[in-house]
């Protein structure tokens, strides 16, 4: 599988480039033309490495080199810190696809977020099975209005359910705390009882919510890759409070999250 990871800062893509062991740096990192800079680990630290449970001939079928291959055991991830907001990550994550020298099999917006009582506890990994964009319409004296109810494009992406599986499979097998929610998309960290009361009247089920998933979504749909949210929960939701924030316990999580994707679904095909 071949998969872009999109997180917004420098911490977080450390974290998940930690994780994934066997998948080694080859080059310097790649300037994208956003501006933004991507690191590219083959499997392996080479082209066409077989992973581990592939045939013998693995490595004529897996060869990948500049211009690519749509040949089964070329496991590549490349991850890129593209900076914060949805804006900045569907931007980063726009350059990345079309800069790309093969097509991505998947893409995965990844980081740390707040999570929701009583669903994601600090250091729990959400892994979305909706990408919403939570204030992406209108206030009316009526109540909110997602933009679908106003006629003008979409707030939500469904990852594949199939491959939501697999990743919470992975994480249960590895005896890492997780659940699958929707994780909610936001320009503005909540910060207040009120603000989020009223995000979980519209959201129930929501776990989590950070700030880049639904542009990362947004980018990955208008290139037909399919794409999935990971947070790894750093803080309640709610009133602000940074003493209470755990982000080195997060960071920490969201690297032993990718260990496990990294020798399980990572090498197998979508």
């Amino acid at each position: 599988m071949r998969v872009l990871v999109v997180t917004a800062v420098a911490a977080e893509s450390d974290s998940v480039t930690a994780g994934l062991a066997g998948f080694v740096p080859v080059g310097p990192p790649r300037v994208l033309p956003s501006g933004h800079t991507l690191t590219h680990l083959p499997w392996g630290g080479r082209y066409g490495v077989p992973v581990p449970g592939a045939p013998a001939d693995a490595m004529a079928l897996g060869a990948l080199g500049p211009g690519g291959t749509d040949a089964p055991y070329g496991a590549v991830v490349d991850v890129v810190a593209v900076g914060v907001g949805p804006a900045a990550a569907a931007v980063g994550a726009t350059s990345a696809l079309a800069g790309a020298p093969y097509a991505y099999d998947l893409v995965v917006s990844a980081g740390i977020g707040g999570g929701f009582d009583p669903h994601a506890p600090l250091g729990t990994v959400v892994v979305s099975d909706a990408i919403v964009a939570a204030d992406l319409g209108a206030d009316t004296p009526d109540g909110y209005l997602a933009v679908e109810e106003l006629g003008f494009g979409r707030s939500v992406h469904t990852p594949p359910p199939g491959l939501t599986d697999r990743i919470a499979k992975a994480l249960y097998e590895g005896g890492q705390p997780h659940v699958v929610a929707p994780v909610l998309t936001v320009s503005t960290v909540t910060g207040t009882a009120t603000r989020t009361a009223e995000l979980i009247a519209r959201h129930p089920h929501a776990a989590a919510e950070a700030m880049e998933g639904f542009g990362v979504a947004e980018a990955a749909t208008a290139h037909g890759v399919p794409v999935v949210e990971i947070r790894a929960v750093s803080n309640a939701v709610g009133p602000r409070d940074r003493s209470a924030w755990r982000i080195g316990q997060a960071l920490d999580s969201l690297r032993y999250a990718f260990q496990l994707l990294g020798t399980t679904v990572f090498l197998e095909d979508l």
